[in-house]
């Protein structure tokens, strides 16, 4: 209905750019990595392992990471304790969380020095090895066990109360519940969730570049930038960037018709307290999870405020220059997103489809793209920073417009025809109806599309020199040093901008919003 409904007048231009830039950035770098593409038989048997490793880590990644989330959204689904809201709030943490800032948190619990290896010492034992298939498979987990976590328990919550209801007094077990009501549930969301995650897997890169390399623990996203930064073989990174587009194309139609039914029915949105299973199992789970992701974050304080007063700076710059970037990401995100939501009114859903593109592609993959697009005219190094700021807003574009496309369609369908009776149109319908009613999307995309470029370490790495790095990158540079006082100092500060940020960005949208 909403589509019929006639949306705000605006010059359909700022939509058909956003479309054409899109189109650019995806199919049009593919078309330049495809030109500079050599034949398939140039892989050599060290890419085809490192395909090999890209899916066999997200297939291992995306299996463990749901499986350890069923009992933790179960326990949260049936327990109401103090501090859940809390827990459910750090569980959406890790998400917007610097990629590196994790990485090195998880070094400090689980590294040649961290907290493991110390224990085992000190017990007579040899200590542990993050790097490798292992580290890049801990830390997708860390990563991704959150979300599959949030993901299954609104599966468990969309169970309508009424049939633990009636379970209850047809006297069924916790194994009668399981079976009859959580199994059915978790077939139509589980294929998802992995699909999701594999898929989230796959197009990593500060993970492997961070504790993956050798040829055993190397992804597509690493052999691209080898390819391209250590053997300017851009024929090589053209090939394995049409590889990794075909596999992410493929992934994402897949996790589009996995899901299967569950037949649950409607309810009345009641809530009923819930006294099957065991307590004891339950808040085993939720503490283990906790621990394993509370534990990185405290050593990243623990360590880094020692060394704030230290930091140089170079770091300071980087920090700064991080912000501006990310800052401006977020607007170009939101501009985006909002004129494609609004030409997508006018023209259709399969305009909103173009939004979605970049979910194929990987920020590598453009930024190989565009090198091969202007390198010879241009010097790659002036433009990073700019190629940073548009490759971070489409790749953060797929998640303001799922927020955002809702929200107007919803906006359109109640007020649209009242706005068109009292002549409101154009710029006056956009200020006075539709922008107040959409702040809580905006904010909330703003900020995620802030925290994602602040803590991005993708495109960056292709182009920058140290005169123009980003904090991530910086933080890196550091960590691969052995300054390790001085990274913890840097990821500090990182994490804190990355959270400031997203808080900043999603508090505006909230505060003194119409809806």
């Amino acid at each position: 209905m909403a589509e019929r409904v006639q949306p705000v007048s605006l010059s359909t231009l700022g939509g058909a750019a956003v479309v054409a830039l899109l189109l650019v950035l995806t199919l049009g770098t593919l078309g330049a990595v495809a030109w500079r593409a050599e034949e398939v038989s140039a892989l050599s048997r060290n890419d085809w392992s490192a395909v090999w490793f890209t899916l066999w880590q997200a297939a291992v990644s995306a299996v463990l990471s749901a499986v350890c989330a069923i009992p933790v959204a179960r326990a949260l689904a049936r327990r109401q304790f103090w501090g859940r809201g809390a827990l459910l709030t750090i569980l959406g943490a890790p998400f917007i969380l610097p990629v590196i800032v994790a990485v090195l948190g998880l070094l400090a619990v689980y590294g040649r020095s961290g907290i493991v290896s110390d224990t085992l010492v000190w017990a007579g034992l040899e200590p542990v090895s993050i790097y490798g298939w292992h580290g890049v498979i801990l830390a997708h987990v860390f990563f991704n066990l959150p979300l599959a976590t949030r993901l299954i328990l609104q599966g468990w919550l969309s169970i309508p109360a009424e049939r633990f209801r009636l379970a209850q007094s047809l006297g069924f077990t916790s194994r009668d519940i399981e079976r009859h009501l959580e199994r059915p549930m978790l077939r139509e969301v589980l294929p998802g969730v992995v699909m999701v995650i594999f898929l989230i897997c796959t197009t990593s890169f500060a993970v492997a570049l961070a504790l993956g390399g050798g040829p055993k623990a190397t992804t597509i996203e690493l052999a691209i930038y080898q390819a391209f930064r250590f053997d300017f073989d851009l024929g090589k990174a053209a090939l394995l960037g049409l590889v990794q587009f075909a596999i992410c194309a493929v992934l994402a139609l897949v996790s589009l018709t996995v899901s299967v039914p569950s037949g649950q029915g409607a309810g009345l949105d009641r809530v009923v307290p819930r006294n099957d299973g065991s307590k004891v199992l339950d808040g085993f789970a939720i503490a283990v999870v906790a621990l394993f992701l509370i534990t990185p974050l405290a050593m990243i304080v623990a360590k880094g405020l020692p060394g704030l007063p230290d930091l140089s700076p170079s770091i300071l710059g980087a920090a700064w220059r991080s912000v501006w970037v990310a800052v401006s990401s977020a607007a170009l995100t939101v501009l985006m997103a909002l004129a494609l939501a609004l030409l997508a009114m006018k023209w259709g859903r399969g305009v909103e489809a173009v939004g979605y593109l970049s979910v194929a592609a990987s920020p590598l993959v453009i930024g190989t793209g565009l090198f091969i697009l202007t390198y010879r005219w241009i010097d790659p190094v002036l433009l990073a920073l700019p190629v940073t700021i548009v490759v971070n807003a489409a790749m953060s574009l797929p998640f303001t417009l799922r927020a955002l496309s809702p929200a107007l369609r919803q906006v359109e369908e109640d007020y649209g025809r009242l706005a068109t009776s009292l002549g409101l149109s154009g710029w006056t319908r956009l200020r006075i109806v539709v922008l107040p009613r959409l702040r809580r999307p905006l904010g909330f995309g703003a900020g995620l599309a802030a925290a994602l470029s602040m803590g991005d370490l993708g495109v960056i790495t292709l182009f920058a020199d140290p005169s123009r790095a980003t904090l991530p990158l910086a933080l890196y540079n550091l960590m691969t040093a052995y300054r390790m006082e001085q990274a913890f100092a840097a990821a500090l500060v990182l994490l804190v901008l990355s959270l400031t940020l997203f808080w900043l960005f999603d508090r505006g949208g909230r505060v003194d919003a119409d809806v």
